[in-house]
């Protein structure tokens, strides 16, 4: 059986190993819905170094084990084409690109 993915994100080979390694995090992973573990992907994936994303592939395994059902802070996917998004989320990432009006 594999691991199961998110509903737009794939599961990444190197968080895949990090939940195959530890079965507690691999049976609360298969626990959440497709848009939580979507949710996990996407902030595991986004980030830009390799250190961090590195630190998020720990977190996960480690978070899902304290109880966290999606990543703390999190935005939420911005790939998501099945719905909008919001006016919030939109003004965060303009922000974050420097564009402010």
């Amino acid at each position: 059986m594999g691991i199961s993915s998110g509903t737009v994100h794939k599961l990444p080979d190197d968080l895949r190993a990090a939940l195959s390694g530890d079965q507690k995090a691999l049976t609360l992973w298969e626990g959440l819905t497709p848009l939580a573990r979507n949710e996990w992907i996407c902030w595991v994936t986004f980030v830009k170094k390799e250190e961090t994303r590195k630190d998020h592939v720990k977190r996960v395994v480690s978070e899902l084990k304290e109880g966290m059902r999606r990543p703390c802070c999190w935005i939420g996917c911005i790939h998501r084409k099945d719905k909008a998004i919001s006016p919030s989320i939109q003004a965060v990432l303009e922000k974050r690109l420097g564009k402010t009006k």
